[in-house]
């Protein structure tokens, strides 16, 4: 199969920050800005998804509309690389999409990325345990989800697991299940107020 992957070289600690980012918002951009500073990554990869299969894609924008969105809000920065590699490598679920890079980029450590929020629905996730078991993750606090993340499924489920974020640079090279929860400063803004805002003002 032919995939055209970003460059990598070994050792290189990559943040993959997945979602349909419709659209994005600085509340995206902080949680990439808070892991590059706090892990010490070298890059953060926005795998734009052709779309979420817990969420309806009726009113979807296009995958390179979303990409172009993602690509003006993270400007010029070259260390935020944004990829749709989720059409071209034909998978519909973050355990998939992991295995593969896993499995083309041995040597590139490679942590998950994802806002509080969705940590606490995490458990909703196709194979989630599984995800979990392949790269270790980091949870960036979110406005109105600090608790809920705390209390879900998945916390409780890898609570031996977690490591303290003021030992966050050392995440990349710790071997799954291993995650941590950042705090810090939070944006209130969300993909879907502002699909609601665009709606009442159309």
């Amino acid at each position: 199969m032919q995939v055209s992957l970003p460059p990598t070289s070994p050792g290189l600690r990559v943040g993959l920050f997945g979602g349909s980012f419709n659209p994005p918002h600085e509340g995206h951009r902080l949680v990439a800005d808070t892991a590059l500073r706090r892990l010490g990554l070298d890059q953060v990869w926005w795998i734009v998804t052709p779309g979420n299969p817990l969420k309806s894609q009726a009113e979807l924008p296009s995958q390179e509309t979303r990409m172009a969105l993602v690509r003006e809000l993270v400007g010029a920065d070259r260390r935020m690389v944004v990829t749709g590699i989720e059409a071209q490598i034909g998978t519909r679920y973050t355990e998939e999409t992991i295995r593969f890079l896993r499995m083309r980029l041995p040597l590139v450590r490679f942590v998950w990325l994802m806002g509080a929020d969705n940590l606490a629905d995490f458990h909703r996730w196709k194979n989630w345990e599984n995800i979990a078991g392949l790269v270790p993750m980091a949870i960036i606090d979110r406005p109105g989800s600090t608790l809920k993340a705390a209390a879900s499924p998945a916390a409780r489920r890898f609570a031996r697991y977690r490591i303290d974020e003021n030992d966050a640079r050392l995440l990349p090279r710790l071997k799954a299940p291993r995650w941590l929860f950042l705090h810090g400063k939070r944006s209130t803004q969300s993909s879907t107020a502002l699909r609601a805002k665009a709606g009442k003002s159309a």
